[in-house]
């Protein structure tokens, strides 16, 4: 992005972050933590239709597919997001695998199409200054040692 951060930029960061204080978000960031379907009949058999679980799912992804949209829209300073924003990352993580089988099951090619464009800026962003520092977060996200 060419464009300087501005005092709006900032103040969507903060309002961003407030809202993922919310404790029903909050438990839901702690569910996903522990999410690790790497298929989709994996992720329907962790989270079923109408459950907790399902919700957590949906409220955590959605959420940050609504950040990612402001990034790709050019409403959100993209460098200066993810100078403190690797928590999009983090949820990048958690659905790439089964993000492909996600799409046919919804007949959606463009679901979470934003968080996709915006995590592989971001992970280009990461490895600027260490080419191995997004191989290394991804392995820590994954439990993989």
């Amino acid at each position: 992005m060419d464009t300087q951060a501005t005092y709006d930029d900032v103040k969507l960061i903060m309002r961003l972050y407030e809202m993922r204080r919310e404790e029903k978000l909050r438990d839901g960031r702690q569910w996903l933590a522990k999410f690790n379907a790497r298929t989709w009949a994996e992720k329907m058999e962790l989270c079923p239709p109408g459950s907790d679980q399902d919700a957590y799912f949906r409220m955590v992804t959605t959420y940050w597919e609504m950040v990612a949209s402001f990034i790709t829209a050019g409403v959100l300073h993209q460098e200066l997001f993810f100078q403190s924003g690797q928590e999009l990352l983090f949820v990048w993580e958690k659905i790439r695998d089964i993000l492909p089988e996600w799409r046919t099951a919804y007949g959606n090619p463009k679901l979470m199409a934003n968080v996709e464009a915006v995590s592989k800026s971001a992970i280009e962003f990461v490895n600027r200054g260490n080419p191995k520092a997004y191989e290394a977060f991804s392995a820590r996200v994954r439990g993989i040692r």
